[in-house]
């Protein structure tokens, strides 16, 4: 009988470079589908592990995407994502991906888009900090009530970053 371990196709991977410091990316090897983007250091950021495969070809466009951003001449992704959380936290994350470019909003306005109730801001601050694709998933534009920059999974240092690249600061 076969383990699980050896029923599982085993994580693509790659590293890029970017002004955030390295990149790692993980993929579905199936589809290419982006699974994951960390940066050094991040609460709950991912590492590579034994048994993953280094596969830079898979990562082309989201290579050229991501250069294209922090270059300045990119405002939304065009590339697949595949993510598996709860119901709800996918709900808050597809809500991060209508945040446009430039623009900022708040953990309040986040929990109203997707129906829940004010008393649900904590949970979706926590399903924005489990956010796994940085940068890709602007979870970086969500901001305090007071305008306040407040926690980023990859550090405020780069949540200010990267707003400042969208001319938001």
């Amino acid at each position: 009988m076969a383990t699980l371990n050896q029923t599982l196709a085993p994580t693509h991977w790659t590293e890029l470079d970017s002004p955030l410091g390295p990149l790692l990316l993980t993929a579905d090897p199936a589809t290419g589908a982006l699974t994951s983007l960390s940066v050094p250091g991040q609460k709950g950021g991912r590492t590579v592990q034994e048994g993953w495969r280094r596969d830079p070809a898979l990562f082309r466009a989201a290579e050229e995407q991501l250069a294209a951003y922090f270059a300045g001449e990119l405002e939304e992704f065009q590339l697949e994502l595949r993510t598996a959380a709860s119901e709800f936290r996918e709900r808050v994350w597809a809500a991060l991906d209508d945040v446009p470019y430039g623009s900022t909003t708040t953990y309040g306005e986040i929990a109203a888009r997707i129906g829940a109730s004010r008393a649900a801001v904590r949970a979706v601050g926590g399903a924005i900090g489990a956010n796994p694709l940085l940068v890709v998933r602007p979870c970086h534009r969500v901001i305090g009530a007071d305008g306040t920059l407040t926690g980023y999974a990859g550090g405020l240092e780069r949540k200010t970053r990267l707003l400042t690249l969208e001319g938001r600061l």
